[in-house]
């Protein structure tokens, strides 16, 4: 959530950062704002003028009381100030409410550092990385795509949508070994290189979570919901949803808590499930592995000094990149623009995996700082130097999608008689197996 402060003292910056985002509707219902602000200032003001009347007529009571002389009059009209006052107190609270549930759906402001732009066509490359050099080295060879590499060695996607419909994959054998060997070397890399606590998070989790990370109200068409039984059996209602995302989980750790500044930063990683309806996508990416229903990611999450969330993008970008330099596969990183950033996001980096199968570069994980955004949310805080409360910054990225790694994998190393060469860091979490096929 964005600070309310800023709004009431510089709505015109608040606007241009908006209109920076390039959305054809207006994120702000300005009008809106202006009115319900309008009367919060009228309100507000005439419950502080009651309950200074009411402090300044009870001191008045006690002291005709302490001189032994009558305070009925006084006190006569305390009680009939006190049903005003209780009315424009819920009244104050009801607006206050109102400008809550307005700004839940505005989306974060841009780091002045983002490249303006209206979608990724405005995204910047920031550098590059091949084992042979900048650019990824031809195969030597017409490169088959996951698909087709795949199939032979357990990926199945005819069972998974007989199981649950499109956009659902089985594994089996093999490939299910590499999916599972992918998640565990990214999980030791995340927590014995880089720092990272491993942590395991439920799966399911409640409104309020969401609303936490800004996953609610705007993108509720996005989640899958669950049902909870009523004790008699019956359904009760929507009460849980599916995680998209473990950052939902790992940056609610902090959700009322107070921190010492000494507690800083917090660094967290798990490895989950993430189920994404993708409401917004319907008829991308529909072969294959690139855009699932569910899907797996090693998930980084960092809560930090708001000094240091810049500098800790910087260091999350890096640790999702070793992750691809141990594995040798081409990768690109990205500075998103004003009109590619997700909600939350401040400033993101992504990287991009080259897929010789698509002959293009596809994104692989997008790292983000949502400066105090979340953290406003969730009202997490910080006790500083002098003393007051301050909102942490939180930083999510991936590290990385599993899927999709394995995706880059099977069509980097696939050779020309439709084997799979396993990568050497990969190898002793496969039992010491070096190749898949011929």
């Amino acid at each position: 959530m964005i600070d309310i402060a800023l709004l009431r003292k510089d709505l015109s910056t608040v606007i241009q950062g908006l209109e920076a985002r390039k959305s054809p509707q207006p994120y702000l219902d300005v009008e809106r704002f202006q009115l319900l602000e309008s009367e919060r200032k009228v309100l507000q003001s005439k419950t502080e003028d009651l309950q200074a009347k009411r402090n300044s007529l009870s001191k008045l009571v006690g002291q005709l009381k302490s001189k032994k002389e009558s305070a009925d009059a006084q006190m006569q009209e305390v009680a009939q100030m006190k049903s005003e006052l209780e009315q424009c107190e819920l009244s104050l609270s009801e607006l206050q409410l109102s400008l809550q549930s307005l700004l839940l759906s505005v989306p974060n402001l841009p780091d002045p550092s983002v490249p303006r732009g209206a979608g990724e066509e405005g995204n910047v490359e920031l550098r590059r990385w091949s084992p042979d050099g900048l650019d990824p080295k031809d195969l030597g060879f017409k490169a088959k795509d996951h698909v087709e590499i795949g199939e032979p060695f357990g990926l199945d996607f005819e069972t998974g949508a007989l199981l649950s419909g499109s956009r659902f994959t089985v594994m089996k054998g093999p490939i299910a070994r590499l999916h599972r060997a992918l998640a565990q070397f990214m999980l030791d890399t995340q927590t014995d290189e880089h720092g990272y606590t491993e942590c395991y998070t439920p799966y399911v989790v409640s409104e309020e979570t969401l609303r936490g990370t800004g996953q609610l109200p705007k993108f509720e068409e996005d989640l899958f919901a669950v049902k909870k039984g009523g004790q008699d059996g019956a359904q009760d209602g929507v009460a849980l949803y599916l995680i998209p995302t473990s950052e939902v989980t790992l940056t609610n750790f902090v959700r009322g808590k107070i921190l010492a500044e000494s507690d800083l930063p917090i660094k967290l990683t798990a490895h989950s499930p993430c189920f994404r309806s993708e409401a917004g996508a319907h008829g991308r990416d529909t072969r294959g592995m690139i855009r699932q229903h569910q899907f797996d990611k090693v998930e980084m999450v960092q809560i930090v000094h708001p000094q240091k969330s810049l500098e800790a993008l910087e260091e999350m970008t890096m640790h999702a990149e070793n992750i691809l330099i141990q594995l040798g596969l081409p990768y690109r990183v990205m500075a998103l623009c004003t009109g590619d950033m997700g909600f939350g996001a401040t400033k993101t980096h992504d990287l991009e995996v080259w897929l010789p199968g698509q002959s293009a570069y596809r994104e692989i994980s997008s790292v983000s700082s949502c400066d105090a955004f979340q953290a406003r949310r969730l009202q997490a805080r910080f006790k500083g130097a002098n003393g007051k409360n301050e909102y942490v910054h939180t930083l999510n990225g991936s590290g990385l999608a599993v899927g999709r790694t394995l995706v880059a994998v099977l069509e980097n190393y696939q050779t020309a008689k439709g084997g799979v060469v396993i990568p050497e860091v990969l190898r002793p979490y496969m039992g010491g197996m070096e190749k898949m096929g011929e």
